[in-house]
């Protein structure tokens, strides 16, 4: 086009001959007359089939017995030779490469059994919930702890709850279930989940449907609801839960919460949800609270009982009084001693009983007090460099108090003298034991700090605290 533009300039700006413009370009006279004095039209890219099967009466006679033939049983139908020389009997000229072409073509058009490429935009009746499990991180008793976060959305309003678990196993998939149906207010018509062992015992194939677990199943009849499982390696099928894991990691765990418990996480994140509503959806001109409101109507009533969620076995113990649960040796007493011992297992506790129902050992599960320590000594050393950092740091709300309170100080060079206090100490004690005998540590190792308005006599501190003087 800039070429064409150009010679329009000559020719028309410039006021040049065509002769003078096919010299100055180093064009054909031919070609500069076209377009120095030819409007140029915009052309359509659609071009319209030519041929003697599209543009005489061959093309439609052909069409016509395929469609005829296509309610006929196989063997009664004409093969491209014998359409060929049926048609030769009425003129055609052609060829029969021209036949079997233009047969093919529209076969291709008119087969409705050919599978469609194209991906369709799913309609998301009310009532219907995807459930997936989310790898979380928070923070308690000043220690990282994972979470199993299960996460249930509804798709129609965008809604969605949230269980914090210690685990991805079948006991922990279902009590999570349960919490997350009392949170709902009610029970899901179908639920779409990928091939979660818990509940998955058989992935789909190319001729069978996926296998629910015995235990799944009674659970779903339980609580009466249908189950969807989505084919292998195909997570866009549940794709609103899939994003919704990002979405509470971003807007909640971004920086892992400090927490008492799971209790207290769960608590957390209903709130989280509830507040979350009162935003609109994402293609809906509603907020998603009216939408969930509405949706609400269409769950199924919560059963009046609440279902057992346990799984029990009979067990073995070995010479050495031990079993193994999560991958973890418990030392059963006297566990030898008996013929036969049954584990009794839920989500968070476990029961080694007798026959007769005699309790020999119980406790909880191992992986509920799995935590990993935070690597203090480095954050320390990263505060040494840059003092002012701790009033921000991320870090800063995981602190235990004593020591909180001890950085809490407007000089940046107290501060700095205070964090290498606590980091020469770090390589002798865990900062939780510091914290514990915080006053008789820092008294021994503390280096002797210029006086400034600000600080704090700690042993008078902590004669206040004995005496009630301060909380």
């Amino acid at each position: 086009m800039s070429d064409i533009n150009c010679i329009k300039h000559l020719r028309n700006e410039k006021g040049l001959s065509i002769d003078a413009i096919a010299k100055a370009l180093n064009i054909n006279w031919r070609t500069a007359k076209k377009y120095a004095d030819e409007n140029e039209l915009p052309s359509s890219i659609i071009k319209p089939r030519k041929g003697m099967m599209y543009q005489e009466k061959w093309g439609l006679m052909v069409s016509d017995w395929l469609f005829e033939d296509a309610r006929e049983k196989k063997k009664l139908r004409r093969n491209n030779l014998q359409i060929f020389n049926e048609l030769k009997t009425y003129g055609f000229t052609g060829s029969y490469r021209t036949v079997c072409n233009f047969i093919e073509e529209w076969e291709v058009q008119n087969d409705q059994t050919v599978p469609d490429k194209g991906s369709e935009r799913l309609e998301h009746p009310s009532g219907e919930a995807q459930v997936d499990f989310g790898v979380m991180e928070a923070v308690e008793d000043g220690k990282t702890r994972d979470i199993r976060l299960l996460i249930m959305s509804f798709p129609y309003s965008n809604g969605a709850f949230y269980e914090p678990m210690p685990s991805e196993n079948q006991e922990c998939f279902l009590e999570g279930l349960k919490k997350l149906f009392k949170k709902a207010g009610g029970v899901p018509r179908k639920i779409r989940i990928d091939n979660l062992t818990p509940a998955v015992k058989k992935t789909r194939s190319k001729t069978e449907e996926a296998q629910l677990t015995d235990e799944f199943m009674r659970f779903q009849q339980f609580y009466g609801f249908d189950t969807q499982v989505c084919n292998v390696r195909s997570g866009n099928e549940k794709g609103n839960v899939e994003k919704k894991v990002g979405y509470i990691r971003y807007n909640f765990f971004s920086v892992p919460p400090v927490i008492t418990g799971l209790d207290d996480l769960s608590g957390q994140l209903l709130t989280f949800s509830i507040e979350d509503q009162y935003r609109k959806h994402y293609s809906k001109e509603q907020e998603i609270y009216q939408l969930w409101e509405e949706e609400k109507n269409s769950l199924k009533k919560l059963p009046d009982s609440d279902y057992p969620v346990r799984k029990e076995q009979l067990i073995k113990v070995n010479p050495y009084n031990e079993i193994k649960l999560d991958n973890t040796v418990l030392h059963i007493p006297k566990g030898k001693n008996y013929v036969q011992l049954f584990l009794i297992s839920t989500w968070n506790e476990f029961k080694v009983v007798t026959p007769d129902g005699e309790i020999v050992a119980e406790g909880p599960r191992p992986y509920m007090n799995k935590r990993r320590l935070i690597p203090w000594k480095q954050i320390f050393q990263s505060w040494v460099l840059k003092p002012r950092v701790v009033e921000y740091s991320r870090y800063r709300r995981y602190l235990p108090g004593r020591i909180k309170d001890y950085l809490d100080i407007p000089s940046n060079h107290v501060r700095k003298q205070r964090l290498e206090i606590i980091l020469a100490l770090l390589s002798r004690y865990q900062l939780e034991e510091i914290s514990e005998d915080f006053y008789k540590l820092v008294e021994t190792d503390s280096v002797l700090e210029e006086d400034h308005p600000y600080d704090v006599n700690w042993n008078e501190y902590d004669q206040l605290g004995h005496q009630g003087g301060s909380e």
